[in-house]
């Protein structure tokens, strides 16, 4: 495949401005996107009226938890020149994409996971006492081609630095406050049993808290239609995990100075209360983490950015390890490690190398209005 590092995007103004910028400035990115997604819906025998249907439900429900989430996206469709379903769509893609299996009456078979690999060094155990946040992000090879980097100066709360999918709000990413977000995929047995945010959204929300508390207090409070898992930490040195059931939370507390999460439950108390069933989808998951916390302990400390991208390159059981390249999964999908992040929320920092297994070379973001600086 080829390699092409992520365009920036920066936005700014009210959230339907915002959303008009963004939807112009990746106007070619979401189409594409949009394309990607509307593949899988007819491949359930759902039209475009149906497709309607299903999402139009998303707006009160988003509209409630924050208008202006949806006053920007009708700005991205006003931008880009697409329907709102169709950045809906964008928005809340795993969500949908279930529902609209459950509704095409198909047979749950093995689905493409949205898998990653998550480390965070803390300051006790990092080189120069700062902590070190990573992300190796797992999901389908197309989306190295729709991804971007969205730059948000905010009037009203701290301006933000968020990868995403092109036309979607927030997924990986930091803030001027010092938090940092990223998420892996983990599934249970009380997944879809009830009305919830979608996740894009709630790592907006995240991305916009002032202060480490009320990021807290988001993941906490709250409902989600899915369960997902959120390692949120801070410039000043402090991380927790948090292993998020649709309507419960378990946080995970570094241990040795590092926390690493893949894609199964490790909370005693979560697993008393829910079955993971999303580890049929991410057998190689219990060795991932294993693998990267051991490669991590065997380094000389204090740890530095450049262990962790060695431990995050892992290629024991390729294709499907720690860093994999591009490869067809059970269902035919291509999926790969998409992109590899290191995110540092006290330089305001994020670097982004995508399709880490095929290519070395990635780019520096910053929160400082100035053009991305090739590594």
């Amino acid at each position: 495949m080829q390699v092409t590092q992520f365009p920036l995007v920066e936005i700014s103004g009210s959230p339907r401005e915002r959303g008009r910028q963004y939807g112009v400035a990746a106007a070619d990115r979401i189409a594409e996107g949009i394309r990607h997604y509307t593949q899988q819906f007819s491949s359930f025998g759902l039209d475009a009226r149906s497709i309607h249907r299903h999402v139009s439900e998303y707006i009160a429900r988003i509209r409630e938890f924050d208008h202006r989430l949806v006053d920007e996206m009708y700005g991205i469709a006003e931008g880009a020149k697409v329907e709102i379903d169709a950045i809906l769509l964008l928005n809340a893609r795993t969500e949908l994409l279930h529902e609209a299996r459950v509704i095409a009456k198909k047979v749950r078979t093995k689905e493409t996971p949205d898998g990653c690999t998550g480390v965070v060094i803390l300051p006790e155990a990092a080189e120069g006492g700062r902590l070190i946040h990573a992300l190796n992000w797992d999901w389908k090879a197309e989306c190295a081609t729709t991804g971007v980097v969205l730059r948000i100066v905010q009037d009203d709360g701290p301006d933000i630095l968020t990868f995403t999918e092109a036309g979607s709000l927030a997924r990986t990413g930091l803030n001027s406050a010092g938090i940092a977000i990223t998420a892996n995929y983990i599934e249970s047995d009380q997944d879809f049993k009830s009305p919830g945010v979608p996740l894009a959204l709630i790592r907006r929300k995240i991305l916009e808290s002032a202060n480490y508390a009320k990021a807290i207090e988001l993941i906490v409070s709250t409902d989600k239609l899915i369960s997902n898992n959120l390692i949120l930490s801070h410039k000043d040195g402090v991380a927790i995990n948090f292993e998020c059931a649709p309507a419960e939370t378990f946080a995970i507390y570094p241990e040795d100075g590092m926390i690493v999460h893949a894609n199964h439950w490790t909370s005693p108390a979560a697993l008393s209360k829910y079955k993971d069933v999303g580890i049929l989808n991410t057998p190689d998951s219990f060795y991932r983490d294993y693998r990267v916390r051991e490669l991590l302990k065997s380094k000389r400390m204090p740890l530095t950015q450049a262990d962790v991208v060695s431990a995050l390159s892992d290629d024991f059981g390729t294709p499907w390890s720690v860093c994999r390249p591009p490869r067809p999964n059970v269902r035919g999908d291509l999926t790969a490690t998409v992109a590899m992040f290191l995110l540092d929320a006290a330089t305001g920092s994020m670097k982004v190398t995508p399709l880490p297994a095929l290519n070395p070379v990635g780019s520096t973001y910053t929160l400082a209005r100035e053009p991305a600086l090739a590594a």
